[in-house]
């Protein structure tokens, strides 16, 4: 475990690779999870404007369980998150002409539309972020079966967890605390084969 701040870092995050693997994957962790994506109670609320700008993205069913659920829901588990359909698909996910489900709130972003990227818990994944009285954990937990081929692309690619997910993790935290991170890393760490 690492210690920057207030915040717990596993090993696995710098210890194991992974590179997301779309064609392998086809975009399996916006359509498979225990929830819709768990938000801050700013990103909640900041749903409510950019639905209006990603609306022309999603497909009609989507369109029907945001208009019935809302632009966000309550989970009790992990309190404010996306709506899904029937408890799997993220409700602003989209399917692309190849068949890779994505984000449609990254889609505008990526043409202009939006300054806002994702989710920063989507941005993050595999790392998952867990509040305790005093820290913030972060955790990797890739998904077993679905994250397979990041996994073995990560491994023949050597990249470690943490340098593709630099740029999250800047986002979420600061470039001061993905500094620390990799100097430690550079220091301490060496990637398991």
């Amino acid at each position: 475990m690492i210690a920057i701040e207030n915040k717990l870092i596993s090993d696995d995050i710098i210890e194991q690779q992974f590179v997301c693997d779309l064609n392998a994957c086809k975009g399996g962790c916006c359509v498979d999870g225990d929830c819709g994506a768990p938000l801050s109670f700013e990103e909640a609320q900041l749903l409510h404007t950019i639905y209006p700008v990603v609306k022309d993205d999603l497909a009609p069913q989507h369109i029907a369980a945001i208009e019935e659920q809302g632009t966000y829901v309550m989970d009790d588990e992990y309190g404010y998150v996306t709506p899904t359909i029937d408890g799997g698909v993220c409700v602003y996910a989209y399917t692309d002409e190849v068949g890779i489900v994505k984000c449609a709130i990254e889609k505008a972003w990526k043409e202009g539309k939006l300054a806002f990227q994702k989710p920063i818990s989507c941005h993050l994944y595999p790392i998952r972020v867990k509040q305790s009285q005093e820290f913030e954990l972060l955790n990797y937990e890739p998904r077993k079966k679905m994250c397979k081929p990041a996994c073995k692309l990560g491994a023949t690619l050597k990249i470690p967890v943490y340098k593709f997910l630099q740029q999250p993790l800047e986002r979420a935290y600061g470039k001061e605390f993905y500094q620390a991170l990799s100097d430690i890393a550079d220091q301490f760490y060496q990637p398991k084969n």
